[in-house]
């Protein structure tokens, strides 16, 4: 089969791989929608994760092409969509209620780092009966593909600033996970929240998601925008979907955030040895600011729970496809799009 690999740091090109195989509790999907992720990019071009030359991607739905002799509730032909987080469901990570972390730091983040990912004609997943959900037929693929990635993601944010209702938010960062955020935290209760960013596409589906306030980074320090518009008493939460270089977004979220309040990080910090925390605006060590990073939630229960946001119209992911091609040829050209970044980019998907 074909797949869209990592050649070497810095260069990507296509491969041919044989057809993997299932293990017993397995599956694999042959691929009809993927994803292309800023993620991928930082894989590449900033240093892998994990082994060199593996098939890049970790955003995909797609069909079951085979399963393993111990899978139950999964059959070929049942179009699926898989997260980008795929636990090994029987650990001790997983029993102490830290499932992304099963098998060590970050190790249900296995396509791109330690296995080969989901830019293929085909792909393999561990667990099938625990890691896939079945697609309702209703959910175009375009919408479906954020539900691996983008959508539990920003959600994940979220969830790990616990905004109480009406309570002031501020989303750092509005590529698709910070949109997937600003839509959480209005689903949430949120009362004012603030998005951060500057492109006017981004800058549009903020507001359709739930922003009541734009600020832009280009015209000053946010921290002293977002002073200015909460008569200087700062947010409840801030939620960290960008500003990785230099950790300035994590840094300038501390800054804004109220005594008591929350700082949740889903940004992916790929350079660097060390992050910034502000001294005083920490309160010297002592500010009761409780900050918190993770990995998406994944598994079945949790793509179902995410899957009937769309089905039942609570949340339509469509608009952060503004790039829609359509052949398995295309992902080169996506790719390279993702890393362009143009003006009126969210996120490339490729239809297979």
């Amino acid at each position: 089969m074909r797949g869209f690999a990592m050649r070497r740091i810095g260069e990507v090109g296509w491969v041919t791989r044989e057809k993997p195989r299932p293990g017993p509790y397995d599956a694999i999907i042959r691929t009809l929608a993927v994803g292309i992720c800023t993620s991928d990019q930082h894989t590449v071009y900033d240093g892998p994760l994990g082994e060199l030359r593996l098939i890049m991607g970790h955003e995909a739905v797609g069909e079951v092409a085979e399963v393993g002799s111990e899978v139950k509730d999964f059959q070929p032909g049942d179009r699926i969509l898989v997260g980008a987080v795929t636990p090994d469901w029987r650990t001790l990570e997983c029993q102490r209620g830290w499932h992304q972390h099963s098998g060590g730091m970050l190790g249900a983040f296995k396509f791109t780092t330690t296995k080969d990912g989901v830019f293929a004609e085909y792909f393999h997943v561990n667990d099938a009966d625990m890691n896939l959900a079945r697609l309702p037929e209703a959910i175009p693929l375009e919408s479906a593909v954020m539900v691996a990635d983008m959508v539990p993601t920003g959600l994940h944010g979220v969830e790990l600033a616990e905004p109480a209702f009406g309570a002031a938010v501020c989303v750092i960062g509005i590529g698709p996970v910070g949109l997937m955020a600003v839509a959480g935290a209005a689903l949430r209760g949120a009362g004012m929240i603030i998005a951060v960013g500057s492109r006017p596409v981004s800058v549009e589906a903020a507001k359709h998601y739930g922003a009541t306030h734009i600020l832009n980074y280009k015209e000053g320090d946010i921290a002293h925008q977002v002073a200015a518009l909460t008569g200087e008493q700062g947010v409840d939460a801030a939620i960290v979907a960008g500003g990785e270089k230099g950790g300035q977004g994590l840094f300038q979220a501390i800054r804004m955030t109220r005594p008591g309040g929350t700082i949740a990080n889903v940004a992916y910090f790929s350079t660097g040895d060390t992050l910034p925390i502000p001294r005083a605006d920490w309160g010297l060590g002592m500010g009761h600011k409780t900050i918190k990073g993770g990995l998406m939630p994944a598994g079945r229960h949790k793509l179902e729970t995410f899957l009937s946001l769309l089905e039942f119209g609570r949340l339509d992911p469509a608009r952060l496809a503004t790039h829609v091609f359509h052949g398995m040829e295309n992902i080169e050209e996506a790719w390279h799009l993702m890393r362009a970044k143009p003006a009126d980019l969210i996120k490339p998907v490729v239809i297979y």
